[in-house]
């Protein structure tokens, strides 16, 4: 790490060089003259109405944040934010100034501003939204049974819609028949098989999948269910179970032909993973010595039937899926197979289609028991409109810490979950500590009406008017700093989703015993990450290529100080900044460049999780509304502990 120049030998420095300096003030002040001050004087008459205006860098504390006016407005040409007293929530342009030869992430953005501008203009012609808008559709009669053929498949991919989600009871009957073997090189087992990395595969997925939440994003997986003809690349069959949010998994269920011995480990009765053959494994016969004590103490072993695994290349079968209570129970050819239990935040009413795709060809599939009616909600019944939720007022005095909360537009239950749990910390309520959530636009008009109302009544929502992307999510952490340095006095800064849990008083003592004034990078840090240069997950050269990345803190929950803020504020302000679709990345190349003048001390903690929840955790990642509950009760019983239940 480099270390800055002293003040003393940059004084020195500019002493010996009187007339340069001289010279260059002049002529910075001839271009002010000449380009910047009619504009100059034509934003000061903008704003003089204001309470105050973003000052320059180094920045100062400031009276109220600049808001814009909940009327039309022409936001290309504002400034970052604008103040009109009629509006109690603030709206954050992220963008500046465009620029030619714009990146390919740049150019999604600017076709994301420009529909994030039409929406809002839609928003502000759509004042009068009834407070029993239907969020998730309009109330509809949906069939109670669902057919579809193998004419349907398209681009290798088999979908059937289900208009109404599933309830307790519902089935899924697939026929289908699984490809035979074929062979796939894989470059990882090259490594491990000397060179040779030829394999079999044959493997097929079947997935619940939700409403996709952010465009770019894929949907939901409430349900993966995936058998492995072959295994992996072992030759033993194996199905594993799991879920997918926000394009992240959870851990996966196996089932390899070993049941299940636990006690507690069983769904509605069922054991979550049966026995079946394997032709690894022998099973023991008992000696006719003690067959015969058995049965003569009237203890005779009840003669068991080992199945063979359910599924057969070049073979039919009939895979039956039904939603129980506790959990989805899979059934071939008749036979209980596997159970895999609901996971908290992946509900089956909202589960919008059925895809199959992989090594099979499907036959017909069959839905029936769907519920008739969509399971609908209103404003009123996710959002508790009730004044000890609402947020306080920014403060005019210096903060400790300002947290950043990114949130997708409909995502209400969620940030409720949020204002009723850790928001209610008193360092939040006494304004020590300000969090607010960051907030894109969505497709749908009713989402964004509703959004802009509860934003007007809770005032801590802060919008950024573009259409929400995957790929731009970097523009909100982007937006969070700049929030966080203009509009507030905070000495640190922390990023974090609307699905992590911050134990906020532990997160607090840590920020306490760092030096004052000194450069802070903290959370779950990684080292040496590769990108990878293949799959679906691929990054071009074009887009990163160096061979690693910087040291960067997973993206759920991380920390930094108020001067890397507003390095990169400045930065971003002078178009110098680089930008990677990969926003935690992107935080630790900024803060590596920050780090190459000014010594940054990197805090790693398992603590900040990110994935899911550990015992005195600092943070814990993939938290549905329901579990933050759960962990706050749990908190205010002076008990860290995480709330894992089905």
């Amino acid at each position: 790490m480099k270390r800055a120049h002293s003040a003393e030998s940059l004084t020195v420095r500019w002493w010996r060089r009187p007339s340069h300096t001289v010279l260059a003030i002049a002529a910075l002040y001839l271009l002010f003259l000449t380009f910047k001050l009619p504009r100059f004087l034509e934003v000061a008459s903008l704003i003089s109405a204001s309470d105050a205006a973003f000052p320059a860098l180094p920045l100062e504390p400031v009276a109220d944040p600049l808001r814009i006016s909940s009327s039309r407005i022409n936001l290309e040409n504002s400034s970052n934010s604008d103040l009109n007293p009629d509006s109690e929530f603030q709206i954050f342009n992220p963008f500046p100034s465009r620029k030619a030869n714009l990146s390919e992430l740049e150019k999604v953005a600017n076709e994301a501003w420009d529909l994030g501008l039409k929406a809002w203009e839609e928003i502000s012609n759509y004042e009068d939204v009834n407070q029993t808008v239907v969020l998730e559709g309009n109330p509809m009669s949906c069939p109670s049974s669902v057919s579809m053929g193998d004419e349907e498949m398209a681009d290798g991919e088999w979908l059937m819609f289900l208009p109404c989600g599933l309830a307790a009871g519902s089935a899924i009957t697939v026929v289908g028949t699984p490809h035979e073997a074929h062979e796939e090189y894989v470059p990882e087992l090259a490594v491990v098989k000397n060179g040779d990395g030829r394999v079999m595969v044959s493997q097929f997925v079947l997935e619940l999948q939700g409403l996709k939440a952010v465009d770019g994003e894929e949907p939901p997986k409430i349900l993966h269910l995936n058998p492995r003809l072959r295994g992996d690349w072992s030759h033993v069959p194996v199905i594993e179970h799991n879920t997918c949010y926000r394009m992240q998994w959870g851990s996966a269920m196996r089932c390899d032909g070993l049941p299940h011995k636990k006690d507690d480990d069983s769904v509605d009765g069922f054991s979550k993973c049966e026995k079946w053959a394997r032709s690894d494994i022998v099973d023991s016969k008992e000696s006719k010595t003690t067959s015969w004590l058995r049965r003569f103490i009237g203890r005779a072993k009840k003669p068991a039937m080992t199945w063979p695994f359910p599924f057969v290349e070049g073979r039919l079968f009939v895979l039956t899926l039904q939603a129980g209570v506790e959990g989805y129970h899979v059934f071939v050819g008749g036979r209980h197979v596997t159970s895999f239990a609901y996971r908290p935040g992946f509900s089956i009413e909202d589960v919008t289609g059925l895809v199959i795709k992989g090594n099979v060809d499907v036959h017909s599939a069959y839905a029936t028991s769907l519920p008739t009616s969509h399971p609908s909600f209103s404003l009123q019944d996710v959002l508790e409109m009730k004044e000890k939720w609402k947020s306080p007022p920014l403060p005019k005095s210096p903060i400790l810490l300002f947290i950043g909360i990114l949130s997708a537009s409909n995502h209400f239950a969620e940030r409720m979950a949020v204002r009723k749990t850790w928001m209610q910390y008193a360092d939040i309520k006494s304004s020590n500590v300000v969090a607010r959530f960051f907030v894109a636009l969505n497709p749908r008009k009713e989402v964004n009406a509703v959004l802009k109302k509860e934003a007007e009544y809770f005032g801590d929502i802060v919008i950024l008017p573009f259409m929400d992307r995957y790929d731009l999510v970097v523009l909100k952490t982007i937006a969070i700093c700049e929030y966080g340095v203009r509009n507030l006095t905070a000495s640190y800064i922390m990023k974090c989703d609307d699905d992590a849990f911050i134990r906020l008083n532990v997160v607090l003592n840590k920020i306490k015993g760092v030096t004052p004034g000194e450069a802070l990078y903290m959370g779950n840090l990684n080292l040496l990450h590769r990108p990878l240069r293949s799959g679906k997950w691929a990054v071009t050269f074009e887009e990163w290529p160096e061979e690693v990345y910087p040291p960067y803190a997973n993206g759920p929950s991380y920390i930094i100080s108020c001067n890397i803020a507003k390095f990169i504020v400045s930065q971003r302000s002078n178009q110098n900044l680089r930008i990677f679709k990969m926003e935690d990345v992107s935080m630790g190349m900024w803060v590596e460049q920050f780090n190459s003048s000014t010594p940054v001390q990197y805090s790693h903690n398992w603590k900040f999780c990110q994935y899911g929840c550990m015992e005195n955790y600092y943070t814990a990642h993939y938290q549905s509304p329901r579990q933050m509950m759960c962990l706050w009760n749990k908190l205010k019983r002076g008990r860290a502990h995480c709330c894992n239940y089905r």
